[in-house]
């Protein structure tokens, strides 16, 4: 079991919740939604990952002696607050689809519901496990379907985050189907298969590239993988790998791969490929590294490029890449008592959707994805009802009559505690993440202008939006009026 410590927050966390518990406000009933407005990479989706750490914080949410003691000496709580923090659980209810499940923006991801004050706080933890894990699985699903049935390595610990980053990197990855890493602790926790070569020092610290392949294949007759781009790769690396391959067969065992890093890749994976075939090595497999992300393993694929597994460390590990880097999602408060909450600007497409919601998807008869739909907890939703876009009222649609409507979203969490199905492995969730991206219409899997997947809201939760941008307005008006002169 890891525990989070209740101090990785934001302060303006403490110091809400201690303004709350002055006001007598603590323990008002709430609703906050989890969501994100963009989908990242300029992409058609997103991969939803992040959950079982977040539940594993909710549920083991508690201050020790040690944690009070240092918000005590900060100077700025009273003793009472801190007597409340001692006795301080989360005791809500969350609701959320499976790992793994394919998102999109403007959905909640995670509805959270309790006290004002026990909701409220969980905000900054919650979003730093949700946003950086479900960036990183969308991002490996990227690279997964460009390897277009290539295996996909991880290997970006050394450009991770941080070691903490590092872990969640490997995890969240898997989720997205890259289901190997090069992260050996990784492995060990999340129960992840490791895998790796050597270094260039490797060969560098020997006479000559051809000893230094030779003693590494002594070490591991079973399982080299030889780096060939220390020096020339195809005037050296390739014969001298092929030369290690042959005493190897002589010896009863087979060279595993090669590894490129650097160069051409398409073009240097095509000859090495050549090669190897006319020495006889079919099964000998190519690996590829060196800043490799989605658009650069299409790109090599497209020029017909002979790689068989794919390395990838930075643009991974880091969730780089246009309209990367993060997430960006927000947790916003959807009711407060019995009185749903609506936060808007100017803009009504940028106002949140207020209250309790299911998130409904659409499926045809041949169990393809056609459109997912946001509707209030209680609202009956059939096909062939019109729905709305929630960036633009005037614009609508009919779900079709032979489409059946399934819940994305599960409670996950009673009074504080896990409910429903077995925690699950990450091979299942990336099982997930791939059969529903396959039943995804095939534009949205485009990296450039991929198509905009419909989410649209239901005429009760439209109705309800509208009627509280209204109050808001009138409530604005009232103000302005009664502060002019």
């Amino acid at each position: 079991m890891n525990r989070y410590s209740p101090l990785l927050t934001d302060l303006y966390e403490l110091t809400m919740l201690a303004g709350y518990l002055e006001e007598g406000i603590h323990d008002t009933p709430a609703v906050f939604d989890l969501f994100y407005r963009k989908n990242p990479f300029g992409g058609g989706y997103a991969v939803f990952a992040g959950l079982e750490p977040a539940l594993e914080y909710l549920e083991n949410l508690a201050f020790d002696e040690t944690e009070l003691a240092y918000l005590a000496g900060l100077g700025i709580f009273t003793p009472r607050f801190i007597g409340f923090l001692r006795g301080f659980r989360f005791r809500g209810t969350v609701t959320a689809p499976p790992e793994g499940t394919v998102v999109f923006a403007g959905e909640p991801l995670l509805t959270v519901e309790g006290t004002l004050g026990e909701a409220q706080f969980v905000e900054t933890a919650l979003l730093t496990m949700v946003n950086f894990q479900t960036l990183i699985a969308t991002k490996a699903a990227r690279i997964v379907s460009a390897a277009a049935g290539g295996s996909v390595l991880e290997f970006g610990l050394r450009r991770a985050h941080g070691p903490d980053g590092g872990l969640s990197v490997a995890r969240a990855a898997a989720v997205g189907g890259v289901l190997s890493t090069s992260n050996v602790l990784a492995g060990m926790v999340h129960g992840l298969p490791v895998r790796g070569t050597h270094a260039h020092s490797w060969i560098m610290a020997f006479p000559d590239e051809l000893t230094s392949f030779r003693k590494y294949a002594e070490v591991f007759p079973d399982g080299a993988i030889l780096l060939v781009d220390t020096y020339d790769t195809l005037r050296s690396g390739l014969p001298n790998a092929i030369t290690v391959a042959r005493e190897l067969r002589q010896q009863g065992h087979e060279l595993v791969g090669i590894r490129i890093d650097s160069g051409d890749l398409a073009y240097l994976s095509r000859e090495a490929r050549r090669m190897l075939d006319e020495a006889g090595f079919h099964g000998v497999k190519i690996v590829a590294s060196n800043e490799l992300d989605e658009l650069v393993i299409e790109s090599i694929r497209s020029e017909g490029g002979r790689v068989d597994i794919y390395g990838v460390g930075t643009r991974l590990a880091t969730g780089a890449g246009e309209g990367g880097g993060a997430l960006g999602g927000v947790y916003k408060l959807v009711r407060i008592g019995d009185r749903p909450r609506l936060k808007i600007t100017s803009d009504l497409s940028k106002a949140t959707l207020p209250d309790r919601k299911r998130v409904l998807r659409a499926v045809a008869p041949d169990g393809s994805f056609i459109q997912d739909v946001i509707a209030l907890a209680g609202e009956d939703v059939t096909p062939g009802e019109t729905v709305f876009d929630p960036a633009n009222p005037l614009q609508h649609t009919r779900l079709p009559e032979d489409a059946r409507l399934l819940d994305l979203r599960h409670t996950v969490m009673q009074e504080g505690k896990r409910v429903g199905p077995p925690r699950e492995q990450l091979a299942e969730m990336a099982a997930r993440s791939s059969g529903q991206l396959r039943q995804l219409p095939q534009g949205c899997l485009r990296f450039v202008n991929p198509h905009r997947y419909k989410v649209s809201i239901t005429d009760g939760l439209q109705r309800l939006r509208l009627d509280l941008f209204e109050e808001v307005r009138q409530s604005v008006e009232l103000i302005d009026s009664e502060a002019s002169p």
